[in-house]
């Protein structure tokens, strides 16, 4: 490793004239309000504009990306929080570029930028174009990029190059961040979907502490590793652990698992619409509170799609008081709705909370009706909102009535191995990081 990795990078905030040059001119103009009733609507639409890769690396930990096979920065809509300033956003990219391409029977998980550091990225938009306006690089304690690699041969998928022919190293630092809140002193809270786990960040990106489940065993970590949550989301389906996190107004954090845990196997998960939210209070540094939350039919979520093992949580927002907003989605819609958090649903320390028969996602049809589901309200069906993207991961609410949501394009690239040329040059998907203003018909606060 390059010892100037080790040093302790400092927090990169770029001027305005580079952040200007980083930004040229290249999105899509404002959406036009709707004419038709009171439907809710898109005001406008901010496009990133192509960033290097390993510029943008490079910039934030000097010689940690060599090569960025053409791929430019992306990735950053895993999830939306308010800045500071009305229009400035804080964002989280995930673990970097990455794909899947069948050899034989084997899906095997490619990183074409194995050296790619997840950051968290504030952004300003200004007038349709999405300004980077700062961005820390994730550190582990001796000031190391911790990498978006694997961290568990057996546990987690094994990585490879980008055309899949040889392995890369796991990396028991690596982190898969997906859900993102600011603190009250200016630290961060990240989710990841590898422990699953809740990462605790300083203000200048070093990670403080890794809340994974009990009886991960993860050895090696160039950090504090607690096995403070429940031992049940051990069963956690493979690229789908935590990703949503929302900051409540007492200082209590929820994060939500993507899908249904494998519990108590495989087929059980796949089919289930049953997954979990934990409550975790950073006074008490420990898990308060498990609710237990049931997905809509995936065809009603997306209309036309059959296989329930599309449905995913990827966003949750606390809206005030015990109320949230959850987004249900596939990779081609989205739904808002609306919960409280009610004791009467949380199921912490109970047989629901264990791996125990009847498990909590095996629950279906009458038993699911008398199940401790949260009651939710439909806010918003997004596929109903013309020139709104697919794959909408970050949401963040702006005033009473207006929700701000925003992709993630996956760096550009696509599955298979024609996602890169015969030079390994990346054929990128042409799909935009967007981040999108809708207003909608009846305000929600």
């Amino acid at each position: 490793m390059n010892p100037r990795l080790l040093r302790r990078p400092a927090l990169v905030v770029l001027p305005l004239s580079a952040a200007l040059a980083l930004t040229a001119l290249t999105g899509t103009a404002g959406a036009e309000p709707a004419r038709h009733g009171h439907a809710a609507r898109v005001v406008s639409t901010a496009t990133l504009p192509d960033i290097p890769l390993a510029r943008f690396s490079n910039a934030l930990l000097p010689g940690s990306v060599r090569d960025d096979r053409n791929v430019d920065l992306g990735g950053i809509g895993s999830d939306l929080y308010p800045a500071e300033r009305h229009g400035e956003y804080w964002t989280v990219t995930d673990r970097g570029p990455n794909g899947q391409i069948a050899v034989g029977k084997d899906k095997r998980r490619t990183f074409p930028v194995p050296g790619f550091d997840p950051a968290i990225v504030k952004v300003r938009t200004v007038g349709d174009r999405l300004q980077v306006v700062r961005a820390i690089p994730l550190t582990t304690a001796s000031g190391a990029p911790v990498t978006g690699l694997p961290n568990q041969p057996g546990r987690d998928e094994a990585p490879y190059t980008h055309d899949a022919s040889a392995p890369l190293p796991y990396n028991p630092n690596g982190l898969d961040t997906e859900g993102l809140v600011r603190d009250r002193d200016g630290s961060f809270w990240l989710v990841d979907e590898y422990g699953p786990s809740l990462v605790h960040v300083s203000a200048r990106g070093r990670v403080l502490a890794r809340h994974v489940p009990k009886g991960l065993g993860l050895t090696g970590a160039d950090y504090p590793v607690v096995e403070s949550l429940p031992s049940v989301f051990l069963k956690r389906k493979v690229n789908r652990g935590f990703e949503g996190l929302a900051l409540l107004p007492d200082g209590d954090l929820v994060m939500a698992l993507q899908s249904p845990l494998l519990n108590p196997d495989k087929a059980t998960g796949e089919e289930s619409r049953n997954t979990r939210l934990v409550r975790f209070s950073p006074r008490k540094n420990r898990v308060t509170a498990e609710y237990a939350y049931r997905f809509d039919p995936v065809g009603v979520v997306e209309p036309g799609q059959t296989k329930t093992s599309e449905l995913k949580i990827s966003s949750v927002v606390a809206l005030g008081g015990d109320r949230l907003l959850v987004q249900e989605r596939t990779d081609k819609s989205a739904r808002v709705y609306e919960v409280r958090l009610r004791r009467s649903s949380d199921i912490l320390g109970s047989a629901w909370d264990t791996t125990a028969s009847p498990a909590l996602e095996q629950l279906d049809g009458p038993a699911a009706d008398r199940g401790p589901f949260l009651a939710k309200r439909l806010v918003l069906d997004l596929n109903t909102v013309p020139g709104v993207p697919g794959k909408i991961e970050g949401i963040a609410v702006e005033g009473s009535s207006t929700l701000v949501v925003v992709n993630d394009n996956d760096f550009g690239m696509t599955d298979g191995p024609e996602a890169f040329d015969a030079k390994g040059r990346l054929v990128d998907s042409g799909i935009e990081t967007k981040l999108v203003r809708v207003r909608l018909a009846h305000p929600i606060r």
